[in-house]
């Protein structure tokens, strides 16, 4: 006796589809935008340490110090994630202080994980 699995056993293993059905044209130029937005390492970076902070909120003036980039280049990569819709800024006298959103992130986690691809569509 063979230890393969039958054809179709073998073919749910391997080949389970990464969402519950395809992206629509606008889905997926939505979704690319986001996701050319944090292609970047530093905007990532950003992403992940504003998301990650503590009180869910981060002043721009903890972000700069990190990086060994100007404070203009700073500004530059956290507009592309404000237009991207990643994250949103609140002006509070001289500093920005930056959320993340977390509903945004889902959806992006949808695409990539397929136990959260009812994210996606929804």
């Amino acid at each position: 006796m063979s230890n393969q699995l039958p054809l179709a056993e073998a073919a749910e293993v391997c080949c389970t589809p990464l969402a519950s059905e395809p992206l629509s044209g606008d889905q997926a130029a939505e979704l690319a935008q986001k996701f050319k937005a944090i292609a970047d390492p530093v905007r990532l970076r950003l992403l992940s340490m504003i998301a990650s902070h503590d009180g869910g909120e981060v002043c721009v003036c903890e972000l700069t110090p990190r990086f060994d980039l100007t404070g203009p280049t700073i500004s530059h990569h956290l507009k592309v994630l404000r237009e991207a819709g990643l994250v949103t800024g609140e002006r509070r006298g001289t500093w920005i202080y930056y959320r993340s959103h977390p509903e945004v992130l889902e959806r992006l986690s949808g695409v990539l994980v397929p136990e959260l691809s009812s994210v996606v569509t929804a």
